[in-house]
């Protein structure tokens, strides 16, 4: 069976859409991140968002356009025609946004899921660890709690978009809980003092895309609120249950 016909009208109009976006990509650029020559494409995600392309899935009001599952993947599959660098960084922006549109507060969706969309902000997600990667729960960075603060260290790796990304969705187990999966936490990180990232380059198929390990740090929060904090003032997410 032919996937066209499974595709609605709105879906093929979409498809075409992120045809017409992908063409109008500059061939240099993707040489130039080739080369190492660009290390975050930051105009990409923002004619994106001028398009109205990011975080197809999301409500309106935040800034997406409502759709379902399945045009959020035809517009990837075009995206994916670029490399797999520029379609990670398209899809980075529904990943950490599901977290902030699903679990987060309408404080953090005002904050951080409406500039995100609009193309004002960048994002990436740190998950993956020196250590290991597809083992989940057996992270190793850390969260602490003292009264309404968290306070993060740890190192993760392979963060594709961690050298441009404004802010961080890192996955932390808070301090004295026992069962790792209740223990595991998603964190709005803003980048800022105590965040380090460095540039991996040559990173075979993500060349370009601003792909390194990152680090957290405990330091003083500037100001304490009802949110966690990594070096600076940061959500908490993830979880219904949790202090965002």
């Amino acid at each position: 069976m032919s996937i066209e016909s499974l595709l609605t009208s709105e879906e093929k109009a979409l498809r075409l859409e992120m045809q017409d976006f992908v063409r109008r990509v500059p061939r240099q650029l993707l040489l130039d991140m080739d080369a190492d020559k660009v290390t975050y494409p930051r105009e990409y995600l923002q004619e994106a968002a001028r398009r109205n392309l990011l975080g197809l899935r999301f409500d309106k009001k935040w800034g997406g356009r409502s759709l379902p599952w399945t045009s959020e993947l035809v517009a990837l599959e075009e995206a994916g025609t670029l490399g797999t660098s520029l379609a990670c960084l398209y899809s980075l922006v529904s990943i950490v946004g599901e977290a902030i549109h699903e679990f987060g507060s309408q404080e953090q969706k005002e904050k951080y899921l409406k500039p995100v969309l609009r193309g004002k902000m960048t994002v990436a997600e740190g998950l993956t660890e020196p250590r290991g990667g597809s083992d989940f729960f057996a992270a190793t960075t850390r969260a602490r709690r003292e009264g309404d603060i968290f306070y993060i260290n740890g190192q993760k790796r392979f963060v594709v978009g961690a050298e441009g990304a404004d802010l961080l969705l890192v996955y932390a187990k808070v301090e004295g809980m026992d069962d790792p999966k209740k223990a595991m936490t998603a964190f709005l990180v803003e980048r800022g003092e105590g965040v380090s990232v460095e540039h991996v380059y040559g990173l075979m198929g993500t060349r370009g895309g601003a792909a390194g390990p990152g680090g957290w740090s405990s330091t003083t929060p500037r100001s304490r609120s009802r949110t966690c904090s990594a070096a600076r003032p940061a959500s908490a997410t993830g979880r219904k249950s949790s202090t965002a």
